[in-house]
């Protein structure tokens, strides 16, 4: 997250052309500095990662409006926003939503790999194949994960600067059912690379590979449903001179 956010800084800060009243709300910076200053030191002394993390975020708005004032950071705001995705969810938010996320993808695994004749059967998120007892966690299926996806695709409607208004929408609303989607198809990948090849297989080097597929399908099935939109989507009008 920290890498697509500077990458996006520097692009869009690359872009940027400074106005005669470009340094305007420049003392805003200061304050910006010390909010900062507290969230870090609070978070360095008592533990707690989330002001440790979301210190930068302030800190990366007080360099932003110190340097070219209100007036840069309204340009960098995407950037700084994406930010937050690179703090950590407090557990009290993270748990409760992460068991129901792998609760519902445990359901949709079991049922899908029944119904194409494996011998499979579910208990909670434990999922039994064969001779192989399986735990869908939270690096699998939890909220983690489906947080990071989410970023992804609102990365992408950033990036890609559809002037459609169906296609914002449309892909907008799809993130999360795209997202539990891929989840669903990285539980399906390790359920049966470990059926077949092992649970030497399962937890090795096709495990983290499985990650790759994870991402890699969230973002075609993104792709996908964007080249449908646009091919529904009313043309854009042109400029009238």
């Amino acid at each position: 997250m920290l890498a697509l956010s500077m990458w996006l800084l520097f692009n869009r800060w690359r872009e940027y052309e400074a106005k005669p009243d470009a340094l305007r709300g420049q003392a805003l910076a200061w304050p910006a500095f010390l909010l900062g200053s507290v969230l870090f030191v609070a978070g360095r002394a008592l533990g707690i990662i989330y002001f440790e993390v979301g210190s930068f975020i302030p800190m990366l708005m007080g360099m932003i409006l110190l340097v070219g004032g209100t007036a840069l950071l309204g340009k960098l705001k995407f950037p700084v926003f994406f930010c937050i995705f690179m703090v950590p969810l407090p557990g009290f938010l993270l748990d409760p939503i992460s068991h129901f996320i792998k609760l519902k993808v445990s359901i949709v695994v079991s049922e899908l790999l029944w119904d194409l004749g494996y011998p499979i059967s579910r208990n909670g998120v434990v999922l039994n194949i064969g001779q192989y007892q399986l735990l869908v966690a939270d690096a699998c299926a939890g909220m983690r994960t489906l947080f990071m996806l989410e970023a992804m695709g609102i990365f992408y409607l950033n990036v890609i600067k559809h002037s459609s208004w169906v296609r914002n929408v449309g892909l907008a609303c799809l993130i999360v059912p795209i997202s539990f989607t891929a989840n669903t198809i990285r539980v399906i990948v390790l359920t049966l690379i470990t059926y077949h090849f092992g649970d030497e297989a399962g937890q090795g080097f096709l495990h983290g590979f499985a990650g790759i597929v994870l991402f890699a399908s969230a973002m075609l099935m993104m792709m996908g449903l964007d080249t449908l939109f646009r091919a529904i989507s009313p043309p854009d009008k042109p400029n009238s001179a």
